[in-house]
């Protein structure tokens, strides 16, 4: 295999392809009312309904798709109009912008009319308040229930009662779901989902750990991109085929020594939502400084370990009270500097979402205390998810280049001791 500046990922078409099953699949089930849909927040029950024969669909990553595609702004004011502020997420606002201007990024990606319609809508507040009120802002739309499970925030650790209290709640979700799918809940069933979305995870979780090599087969900015799978398909076959797949590329890559990045020399930590509509142009600024940002914390996010068939309510009620947005800056910042130590990082990049304070790290000292503790530099982007407007694209190619700059000299003046 030949080192090129970019090497194309070839499971990437065989993504694509699982993309589309899975939104034909939802388009056709809303046009023919085939199978029932709820909409799930991205870290929700979706297992529990699938389980109850359900095709899920992800607000979010519809949100992601606005992000990506550079058109969330042209939704933002309308939600603005409609009473959503500005300051919350350009993820909802973005997404009922659009919703209510009745258009949608699937139109041109797979002609598909208008986005699925719910028969139920399910939430979880281990990620923020905001996919809540996401939720019923919808659900008065389709007058459907709404179904939501509440977890604690900035936990010091992750505990039997919250765990305990959380598991009653998805078990308080089945009388509702049976309703709405018209058919009586099989624990066995559960099971098998539970058990084909913790594989699901452990193949993913795989393939990130590759970034673990010199060079690295792949970066944030592809992870991104082939975490589709993982986070819309969890818990069918499709997606663990398609994770094996991936994974042998990565492995192979990594027999091979084929670089995500040429040349790579320095390696980013990336703290923080993606800049959905930057994603390309970042990746090209920082391959050009033969920089690989080779782990984050955003695409580690759909590894759900604690998942054990065994005991279906319980475990996924811990794996979703244990990600990492609900925890406290304590256990983040031994979580970081873990991977950190792992990865061999040469400097952090926070991004700072002006519209997702849950997701931005920055804002209570944790860049000054990990830089003192692992002795490594950061640097705080400023920008959104979805709203450009909120990211300076000379800015940031200026505070990049002069952070790879900072490093390289750095890594000089080491050399010059030694």
């Amino acid at each position: 295999m030949e080192n090129k500046t970019y090497v194309e990922i070839n499971a990437a078409k065989q993504m694509k392809a699982l993309m589309k099953q899975h939104f034909m699949e939802l388009d056709e089930a809303s046009r023919t009312k085939n199978k029932k849909i709820a909409w799930c927040s991205s870290v929700g029950p979706a297992e529990l309904a699938m389980s109850l024969g359900f095709l899920v669909y992800y607000p979010e990553n519809h949100a992601a798709m606005l992000g990506s595609t550079r058109t969330a702004m042209d939704y933002i004011p309308t939600a603005n109009a409609h009473g959503y502020s500005p300051e919350i997420c350009s993820y909802l606002t973005s997404d009922i912008g659009a919703y209510l201007r009745h258009e949608t990024p699937l139109t041109k990606a797979y002609g598909i009319k208008e986005i699925p319609r719910p028969d139920v809508l399910l939430y979880n507040t281990n990620q923020c308040r905001d996919v809540g009120d996401w939720a019923r802002f919808y659900g008065r739309e389709f007058n459907v229930p709404v179904l939501g499970i509440n977890t604690p925030h900035t936990q010091n650790d992750v505990r039997e009662p919250v765990v305990s209290s959380v598991a009653a709640q998805l078990r308080e979700m089945v009388p509702e779901l049976e309703k709405v799918a018209g058919r009586h809940f099989d624990i066995d069933e559960f099971r098998e989902v539970l058990a084909t979305s913790r594989e699901c995870s452990d193949l993913w979780e795989a393939v990130l750990n590759t970034g673990a090599n010199h060079p690295s087969p792949l970066s944030f900015f592809d992870e991104c991109i082939h975490m589709g799978p993982a986070v819309v398909m969890r818990g069918r076959k499709e997606a663990n085929d398609y994770y094996r797949v991936l994974l042998a590329e990565m492995q192979e890559r990594v027999a091979h020594g084929v670089a995500a990045v040429a040349g790579e020399k320095y390696r980013f930590y990336w703290e923080g939502m993606p800049v959905w509509g930057k994603l390309r142009s970042l990746s090209e600024l920082l391959a050009g400084l033969k920089s690989c940002v080779v782990v984050s914390t955003y695409c580690n996010s759909w590894i759900f370990s604690k998942f054990d068939p065994a005991d279906p309510f319980q475990s996924m009620a811990e794996a979703y009270c244990s990600i990492f947005i609900g925890q406290d800056d304590n256990w983040k910042e031994n979580y970081i500097a873990d991977k950190v130590k792992h990865y061999a990082i040469d400097g952090i990049l926070f991004h700072d979402a002006r519209t997702c304070a849950s997701n931005s790290n920055n804002r209570y000292g944790m860049t000054k205390r990990l830089s003192e503790r692992l002795g490594i530099p950061h640097l705080v982007i400023n920008g959104d998810l979805n709203d450009l407007r909120c990211y300076s694209e000379e800015q940031t190619v200026t505070n990049i280049e002069a952070f790879v700059e900072q490093i390289e000299e750095s890594h000089r003046e080491n050399i010059r001791r030694h």
